[in-house]
Formats: C-alpha cells, sequence, structure tokens
C-alpha cells in the first residue's frame, strides 16, 4: 500500500463527547474538557454532529481548531434548519446563518460539509439543483465543499449524479441497510460513512470485513496521477465500537499517529523565605544574655 494514497485517507468518528466511550476508549479518569484533544490523536478526522442541532460561535471553532494536531481534519453536518423543509430552494437563509456562525475559523482543518436530508426528502430535480446553486464553493479565502446525505431512494438514479457532477458536490456512501446508497462513493472527493458496526465485535466490524474496507477505501483514493481524497467515518450503529473500528482500519493502512499532546510543566514550588539575620546590635545582647544566663545572673521576669 503506498504512503502517498494512504495520506489522503482520513478516517475518524462522528463527535468526541459520548459517556460509554469514557470506559472503553478514554483513559480513566481524563477530564471532559481533554477529550476532543485526545480522540484527535487516536483518529484522523471527526465528523461534528452538534452543528446540525445547534448554532456554534466563532470562538468554538477555534478551541476546536487549538485543541488538534495539524493534518486533523474535521467534517460537519449543516444545520438541519437548512434542509429539513419542503422547498429546498428556500433554504438560502439557514446555508448564510450556518457558514456566518465561524465555520471558517477551523482553517485548514474543515473538511466537507455534510448536508443531511430526511430519509422522507424525494428527489425533485428542480429544487434539488435550486438548493445545490445555494451553496457557496468559498467563503474569504477558505474552499468550501460540500457533501449529500440524501436517505430516499428516488435520489439513486441518473439524473440526480448528473446534477451532483455539475454543481461539484459528493454524495455519501453507506453500508447501512436502511438507507439506499450508490455502489461506490460518488463525487470529486469520496465520503463513507459506515453504520453496521457489531457490538459483539471488539472491533465493530470483523477483521475480515475491515481488511475489505482498507482495500477498498485505497481505491477510491486513485492514483498519484488522479488523485482523491477519502473520509471514513464509523457513525451510528454499535457507536461504542467506533473508536476501535477506526484504530484498526487506520493501523491497516499504516496511518502513524501524532504524539500526545504536552503537558503543561508544573509550576516550581516557591523557596521557603531565608530567615533574616538579626542586627549586629540585637546579636550582641542576645550573645550577653545568654552569658549571664549561664553564670546564674540572668534577671528573672515574673
Amino acid at each position: 500500500m503506498s504512503k502517498a494514497s494512504t495520506t489522503r485517507i482520513k478516517v475518524g468518528i462522528g463527535g468526541w463527547t459520548y459517556e460509554p466511550w469514557r470506559d472503553n476508549f478514554y483513559p480513566k479518569g481524563l477530564a471532559h474538557a481533554k477529550e476532543l484533544n485526545y480522540a484527535s490523536r487516536h483518529v484522523s478526522a471527526i465528523e461534528i454532529n452538534g452543528t446540525y442541532y445547534s448554532t456554534f460561535k466563532p470562538d468554538n471553532f477555534r478551541k476546536w481548531r487549538d485543541d488538534t494536531p495539524e493534518g486533523f481534519v474535521f467534517s460537519m453536518k449543516a444545520s438541519r434548519f437548512a434542509t429539513n423543509r419542503k422547498l429546498l430552494s428556500t433554504a438560502g437563509e439557514s446555508i448564510r446563518r450556518f457558514i456566518d456562525s465561524g465555520v471558517t475559523e477551523l482553517g485548514p482543518k474543515l473538511g466537507p460539509i455534510v448536508w443531511q436530508f430526511m430519509p422522507t426528502k424525494q428527489f425533485d430535480a428542480e429544487d434539488f439543483e435550486a438548493f445545490l446553486e445555494l451553496l457557496p464553493k468559498k467563503e474569504g479565502s477558505t474552499p468550501l465543499r460540500h457533501v449529500m446525505d440524501v436517505r430516499h431512494e428516488s435520489f439513486i438514479v441518473p439524473a440526480y449524479k448528473a446534477l451532483a457532477k455539475k454543481h461539484k458536490v459528493s454524495t455519501v456512501f453507506t453500508d447501512a441497510d436502511k438507507f439506499p446508497s450508490f455502489e461506490e462513493p460518488e463525487g470529486e472527493f469520496a465520503y463513507a460513512r459506515l453504520m453496521m458496526a457489531d457490538a459483539k465485535q471488539k472491533t465493530g466490524y470483523a477483521a475480515k470485513a475491515l481488511d475489505d474496507w482498507a482495500e477498498r477505501a485505497q481505491g477510491w483514493a486513485g492514483t498519484t496521477a488522479k488523485p482523491r481524497e477519502v473520509f471514513v467515518y464509523f457513525i451510528n450503529g454499535a457507536k461504542e465500537r467506533a473508536p476501535a473500528a477506526a484504530a484498526e482500519l487506520l493501523k491497516r493502512l499504516g496511518w502513524e499517529a501524532p504524539a500526545p499532546a504536552e503537558e503543561p510543566a508544573a509550576a516550581a514550588a516557591p523557596k521557603a523565605p531565608k530567615t533574616p539575620k538579626p542586627p549586629a546590635a540585637a546579636k550582641k545582647a542576645a550573645g550577653t544574655a545568654a552569658k549571664k544566663a549561664k553564670t546564674g545572673t540572668a534577671s528573672k521576669k515574673a
């Protein structure tokens, strides 16, 4: 497996705050505030789910950026208010509000933005193209990449593929039984959401299945002459197994984990203050008193 192809493949999990991970992934007693720092050194990408439900601030994105190592990538779900609507062509204001929330503060760590649609949302070519035309290709100097998570079988048609290609957006590939998917990831970058982890398997997927996913991911990454970025997330399903599944896939891809974050050096204990030397006169008086006490002439006070 070539080094060139594996560096184009990011593998990760959905989010980083999950109670069951605190006894099978995170070290015991790890402060919750340090979970992102730890997770980002054991997987190479994270899909942020919270942005689907809530609006965050620029300071949040800056903190996430600074807590993670160089080369790490965040994908993120766009706001549900943009996608959960009857007419997608009316989503402009919600799209702008999401982009303006500060997502570009992630800088080079900003990965694809996932636009997830309800399983009941059917493909309407005219309306969907109007939605795609609302998606900005860049924000300031930051390029924006978009991936469609379409969950109704009506999208699995040539007309949708043609629209996605025209507007240069990718389409989520999934192994989930409950959602339709194209045979292979579609688009300029590959985006896979693997959702069939088995709680009975310590690594979520059996060893042979992980071998197969590693081979497929390498194939999706293309060649040096025609490279393609790949994002693989173990998400949903038996979520408690997701970090182990991601770690096993990364191992098969020859990923080299970044060094653990350095803990700040402990402050040196303050030195005890020196006892000041007594003035010369006091020192002489003390010596005289000691001499008198020795000879029995020291005065006694009541």
